[in-house]
């Protein structure tokens, strides 16, 4: 299988199409003798159709009252991957508190779902919803990507570098009905989100997102599911919508940057012409695309609360999902110390902005590879820090809890608390002293702390 981390896609900036052009020429001449040696060549790998496969038995999710607004994203390697023991220790330190867990029909970590029509694989995708239920998750299913034959590839093979293409506009009825035998397979999840960051939906040649195609297909697939079962919740755009330091003609910005307007018109579109939706999705990185984290990694973080802000304003206040989020650039040398207080920061900012969901988009690797940011040791299963901050959060600021302003008497020690309990954040890399809600704290640099309130 392809392997993808799923980071939101950025569009070439104009510099880089300048500088390419230069080699354009040549580039073009090596494509056509390409081209000339594989042409009638089958593209991608034959796919073995296995026999039917009856849907898999899970237990309902659990009752968790409220809904936990936090969660996570499965992505090529998880739990269900891990040897015996180590996908035991991580199930269980999902299920510690239940989170909202996230599974993709067709890549990252599972496979083609349909490779020939009306024949279906979905082996891994039962083992990953079997997973999800062993961890006491509030299942999710985001619907992507397309099987190669709805995109004008071959039956009975899988081509991963298209896994971005969407379906055709003649298949988008063949993708709603394969959304809907995905809905009957398993009936325990109620919640699904219609494609992926519009993967495949820039139309370069008007310089925009074709937000008149996307929305055709969802709205295709929304009836579908809806004919399945009607308490099933669905949402989309999940469009991402990124930023620059500088810019005119966006209506939202603020210090930390500009949003691009083509993503709000693109989803000004959608909330228009949309059939019905439960939800409304985006995702995004704090940094901007010509400056990095701006004005720095803790101040960039606002662009969370705004954007969410300005999501429930537009849409009527439909309960506003972050379907990804990302705070630090790719690569980043950061100490594990410093990834983790500037994502904690960052899940501040979507509680106090109102959003209903933020999934965290679990980057795991392979036994024995360094894994910056995720929730366990792979190989092993234990625990690193971000799972004790998504556990804390869940626990404690599950979507809907009344939030009680506090100030910190030091600006660089950053505060989010309810009535019971509170976290606070040094942002610095230096040790820092402040006084919250009546007592001193001394935090180390980059520390994350709890702390009880009241009696």
């Amino acid at each position: 299988m392809r392997p993808t981390d799923g980071r939101h896609q950025r569009r070439i900036p104009n510099w880089l199409i300048a500088t390419g052009a230069g080699v354009f020429a040549i580039a073009l001449l090596i494509g056509i003798v390409g081209m000339s040696a594989s042409q009638g060549r089958p593209r991608g790998q034959v796919v073995a159709i296995p026999p039917q496969q009856p849907a898999p038995v899970v237990e309902a999710p659990p009752d968790t009252g409220t809904w936990p607004r936090w969660g996570v994203t499965h992505t090529e390697f998880s739990g269900d991957a891990e040897r015996e023991e180590a996908g035991e220790t991580a199930s269980h330190l999902l299920a510690r508190v239940p989170l909202v867990q996230n599974q993709h029909i067709m890549g990252w970590g599972a496979d083609n779902p349909e490779p020939v029509r009306g024949k279906y694989d979905f082996r891994n995708l039962d083992r990953r919803v079997q997973f999800m239920a062993r961890s006491q998750a509030l299942p999710v299913i985001t619907l992507c990507c397309a099987p190669d034959w709805m995109k004008g590839g071959e039956e009975g093979r899988t081509d991963w570098n298209t896994l971005e293409a969407p379906p055709n506009r003649e298949s988008f009825d063949d993708f709603a009905e394969l959304a809907a035998t995905v809905a009957r397979r398993y009936p325990t999840v109620e919640y699904f989100m219609v494609w992926n960051e519009f993967k495949g939906f820039w139309n370069a040649a008007t310089n925009r997102w074709d937000a008149e195609a996307y929305t055709e297909l969802y709205n295709k697939v929304y009836t579908a599911l809806k004919s399945v079962n009607g308490n099933i919740k669905v949402g989309g755009p999940y469009i991402p919508i990124v930023s620059d330091k500088e810019g005119r003609g966006s209506e939202l910005q603020g210090p930390w940057g500009v949003v691009d307007q083509r993503d709000l018109d693109a989803v000004e579109y959608w909330l228009k012409h949309k059939k019905g939706a439960d939800f409304i999705v985006v995702d995004g990185a704090s940094m901007t695309r010509d400056a990095g984290a701006y004005p720095d990694d803790f101040s960039a973080l606002a662009k969370f609360s705004a954007v969410t802000t300005w999501l429930r304003q537009k849409s009527g206040n439909l309960p506003v999902w972050w379907a990804e989020w990302y705070v630090a650039p790719d690569n980043a040398d950061w100490t594990e110390e410093r990834r983790t207080a500037v994502q904690t920061v960052a899940m501040m900012e979507f509680a106090t902005g109102g959003a209903t969901t933020a999934l965290y988009w679990n980057p795991q690797r392979k036994p024995g590879e360094d894994c910056p940011g995720c929730l366990w040791r792979p190989g092993t299963g234990e625990e690193l820090p971000m799972a004790g901050v998504l556990s804390g959060f869940t626990k404690w600021f599950p979507a809907g809890v009344p939030l009680v302003p506090l100030t910190s008497a030091n600006p660089a020690v950053r505060v989010l608390a309810q009535e019971r309990q509170l976290v606070m954040v040094n942002t610095t890399n230096a040790a820092a002293t402040t006084t919250i809600d009546g007592k001193q704290f001394d935090l180390g640099p980059y520390e994350v702390r709890w702390s009880a309130r009241g009696a």
